[in-house]
């Protein structure tokens, strides 16, 4: 005979070579609960101080946060309430980007919860705060493909990580939007959470509509996720686009756009199957609109917009004129809930988008980027960061990722704010090299980098007015005149990390 008794001796030798047990059956009990039901009791469901202290958090961690609600967000002050009141100290906390709502850590700074703190920006009284010397420890500040890849490698280590989501079913399949009958909010793409799902030790998905498995389409699958807290609200949509994103219908800017533009229509990468990303400030945005008018004119459909994708590019796509668009970031509900909708609208992970390290990093193919600026200088350096009283109020971003990595490169920025200089001779702080920087575009006139001599002629030949960035400054300078040295003082409140790991440069407390 050949029954399981007999072949039990050989079983018992097999396993013994695998150095495996044996099979015991009466370990096993089916359990006739409806499966529906049995969701309700999903092992990873819990409160948010049961995650905490299972998630195994102690003291000099690193917690992590993503800003897709912006000015919206509510999960970072959520947390960090819950992990004060349980007595926790000295964390590090790594978020993509901090803003104007995160004002009350400075309290937990002060209390010792928080004594580090890794970002890509800082605005509003928190980053007053911690310009004038509020942190022991500088800022460490990495630009979305810099932390993609620092998480990826190990150099930004993350413990636990805490990533509020418009909806997650019990097991943890998150998603940026909803669509239940129950949904609260939408942020759109999840594109700088997924670094942080996919690496940190622990995950916690804090969402304010816990809908029936699965949750599909998800943007965080359940196998990197250990638990799942349901939350009155994790965000206010209507405050995405908050910050620095912001349509104009100020002349100067509108000029600006359209300089810009008639950059890329001569620049000879404007025809069909070109790729496109531009920045969040008004100049960069309304660019758009009249490249929109010369690809209609011209017949020429761009294959690809990258980056934070908002409601004008939800526009072409829309109309055919850009066949698809590759989401980080969901800069307003149009593009939210495009994402949710539109099968040809993309979310990628700050790595997939930006990372230098990645090799099929979107960057690596992108042709033409617009991005704004605080200052440039006579190197075509750029500052995105520091303001000109010394005052930390912006965000690296993907500022140096995009201009490092594009075949065109440029800078929409005023010769003048007011009173202030916006081409100067040495900005205050270094956050994207001027090697990667091709052309500045100003009302004044057009610079071009020496280091495109090729660049320049084609646009001189175009009729577009080329200037000297040394002419620009010196305009800018005899308008305004000598500004007084800013009151820098000798402790270092901020490491500017370049995209490849290196420290790139230094920011000094402001004094009173």
């Amino acid at each position: 005979m050949n029954t399981i008794a007999d072949r039990n001796k050989d079983i018992a030798a097999a396993a013994a070579k695998l150095g495996k047990s044996t099979y015991n059956d009466s370990a096993y009990k089916k359990v006739p609960t409806e499966r529906k039901l049995r969701q309700q009791e999903s092992p990873k469901l819990a409160t948010l101080e049961e995650a905490v202290r299972k998630s195994g958090l102690k003291d000099g961690m690193t917690i992590s946060f993503h800003h897709h609600f912006r000015g919206g967000d509510k999960v970072v002050n959520m947390v960090v309430d819950k992990l004060a009141e349980m007595g926790f100290k000295d964390l590090h906390l790594a978020a993509s980007s901090l803003s104007d709502v995160h004002a009350p850590l400075i309290t937990h700074i002060k209390n010792g919860v928080i004594t580090r703190i890794s970002t890509s920006g800082l605005r509003g009284e928190l980053a007053k705060e911690i310009s004038h010397g509020l942190m022991k420890e500088p800022v460490v500040f990495r630009s979305h493909g810099g932390r993609g890849s620092a998480i990826a490698t190990g150099d930004l280590h993350i413990d636990v990580a805490f990533l509020g989501a418009p909806s997650s079913d019990p097991l943890g399949n998150a998603c940026g939007y909803s669509r239940s009958e129950n949904a609260k909010s939408i942020c759109g793409s999840l594109g700088y959470a997924l670094p942080d799902a996919r690496y940190a030790d622990k995950v916690v998905i804090i969402t304010d509509d816990l809908v029936p498995y699965p949750n599909t389409p998800n943007s965080i699958s359940e196998r990197d996720v250990d638990f799942v807290v349901v939350a009155d609200s994790v965000g206010d949509s209507s405050k995405i686009s908050s910050g620095a994103i912001r349509d104009t219908k100020n002349p100067r800017d509108i000029l600006l756009a359209q300089q810009a533009a008639k950059v890329i229509i001569n620049s000879g990468y404007f025809k069909d199957g070109f790729s496109i990303q531009t920045g969040s400030g008004g100049a960069s945005l309304a660019a758009v609109k009249f490249l929109r008018e010369s690809m209609i004119e011209k017949g020429i459909v761009a294959d690809f917009a990258l980056g934070g994708i908002t409601a004008h590019m939800v526009k072409l796509h829309e109309e055919g004129l850009i066949k698809r668009l590759i989401d980080v970031q969901s800069f307003d509900k149009v593009a939210a809930e495009s994402l949710k909708s539109n099968p040809m609208h993309k979310e990628v992970s700050a790595n997939e988008y930006a990372s230098a390290d990645e090799p099929g990093s979107a960057v690596h193919y992108l042709d033409i980027v617009i991005l704004s600026a605080l200052e440039v200088d006579v190197n075509f350096n750029v500052n995105v960061l520091v303001g000109s009283d010394g005052i930390i109020r912006g965000a690296i971003g993907g500022h140096p990722d995009t201009a490092a990595d594009s075949a065109l490169s440029i800078i929409v920025c005023p010769l003048l704010r007011g009173r202030i200089p916006c081409v100067v001779d040495e900005v205050t702080t270094l956050i994207t090299p001027g090697s990667s920087v091709d052309v500045i575009v100003t009302e004044y006139g057009i610079a071009v980098n020496p280091g495109r001599p090729e660049l320049a002629e084609t646009l001189k030949a175009a009729g577009l007015n080329i200037v000297d960035i040394h002419d620009l400054k010196n305009r800018a300078a005899a308008t305004i005149g000598a500004a007084d040295p800013l009151p820098f003082g000798d402790k270092v409140v901020g490491v500017v990390m370049n995209r490849d790991g290196s420290v790139m440069d230094v920011i000094r407390n402001i004094e009173e």
